[in-house]
């Protein structure tokens, strides 16, 4: 996983990062509000949007699609999509989808 060097986004040049909070389960029940508040950030955000999934209890397969979509879009507008937060299950399940070093983590 790549990480996003913290001090860089203190430069008093640099826009602050746009920081999106997740908590609970991110799953086929939660995936349609999630994708609609994430687009919204997304219109929204300066040119780094970070979810922070500290407070994520479970992510399922439409969670990770949810973010690989998110991001896509993101890229497609020059932002950049991180990751902070990781809980440990959600790290692992980034490793074993492959989905590591999609991703950038800020610490």
């Amino acid at each position: 996983m790549a990480v996003i060097d913290t001090a860089a986004l203190g430069r008093a040049n640099a826009p602050a990062p746009t920081l999106v909070h997740l908590s609970g389960d991110i799953d086929i029940l939660t995936t349609t509000q999630l994708r609609r508040r994430l687009l919204n950030a997304l219109d929204n955000s300066t040119d780094l949007l970070v979810l922070d999934l500290s407070r994520v209890t479970f992510c399922g397969a439409g969670g990770l699609g949810l973010m690989i979509d998110v991001q896509s879009r993101a890229r497609a507008r020059g932002i950049t999509l991180a990751l902070t937060g990781l809980p440990p299950s959600i790290a692992r399940l980034l490793c074993i989808a492959g989905l590591n070093r999609r991703f950038p983590i800020v610490a």
